[in-house]
């Protein structure tokens, strides 16, 4: 299976003022490229070669690993955005955050406290156990809740590519600007 950079279903420019466009363009054109062509030179030839992107992310270690990790949680991450999103969800995901940490409000503080805690680069999760039971997972590096046993369902990235050119060191200010451009109907229909 050959592995693909996602395309954006948005302009490059499209999600500023809350990621810029020179981000984007590294973080999705270089980046991002770079996981995708490394996983495809890695797997060919190996066990891995005709796998999905997620099996691969539950068997591999290593480089396999970290590839395949950081290609699932781009593309997870660039596609949950929306010019038009922000908001809240609604229906059963909302049912279930208001379930778990009792508002919406209350979920978006422990989610940002996650990510600013992680230390060094990673990701925050919003993820899903079998019988849809939220939780907030921090990953290092190229984790991902597949890991675990989870389906990830919202995923912010921590690492300083992500945000350095719009926020410098504030990563808490970046965190907290993403929820204007959440696509919750995109992270609903993930749950």
């Amino acid at each position: 299976m050959k592995f693909e950079l996602v395309k954006l279903p948005y302009a490059t420019d499209a999600l500023e003022p809350v990621i810029g466009k020179k981000t984007i363009e590294y973080h999705h054109g270089k980046h991002l490229q770079g996981y995708v062509n490394n996983l495809n030179g890695l797997v060919q030839g190996t066990e891995f070669e005709h796998m999905d992107l997620e099996t691969i992310v539950r068997k591999s270690d290593g480089a396999v690993f970290n590839n395949a990790g950081q290609t699932l949680n781009h593309t997870l991450y660039f596609t949950q955005f929306s010019p038009a999103g922000g908001g809240k969800p609604s229906g059963k995901l909302a049912g279930a955050i208001d379930a778990a940490w009792g508002s919406f409000e209350h979920f978006q503080k422990e989610f940002e406290a996650a990510g600013v805690g992680l230390f060094g680069s990673g990701w925050v999760w919003l993820a899903a156990d079998e019988d849809g039971k939220l939780s907030i997972t921090r990953e290092a590096n190229a984790g991902n809740p597949v890991t675990k046993g989870l389906k990830p369902l919202l995923g912010f990235d921590v690492w300083e590519h992500a945000y350095y050119l719009d926020y410098q060191n504030l990563r808490g200010d970046h965190l907290k600007a993403l929820w204007k451009i959440i696509d919750w109907k995109e992270v609903e229909s993930r749950y």
